[in-house]
């Protein structure tokens, strides 16, 4: 869906204490957060205002932001 949220507290509702925990806490953890934000803004920005972009430019962005989540979710993990 365009514009839709993935942010990380969306994707991960029942990890959010801990996501707020270590943003405050982990410096790697909150430079990878920025980085996700960063990229999260802006995709939905390109999908929200239907600016001309190549489907493969959108579609590398949308990896680097799955990789990104991936990432996020290991340090996340119990």
């Amino acid at each position: 869906m365009l514009g839709e949220k993935h942010d990380l507290i969306h994707e991960f509702p029942e990890l959010e204490g801990k996501i707020e925990a270590m943003r405050e806490s982990n410096e790697p953890f909150a430079s990878l957060m920025d980085q996700y934000d960063d990229l999260d803004s802006r995709v939905r920005k390109l999908e929200e205002l239907g600016t001309p972009v190549a489907d493969e430019t959108i579609e590398e962005l949308k990896k680097q932001r799955l990789l990104l989540k991936d990432q996020l979710y290991e340090l996340l993990r119990p």
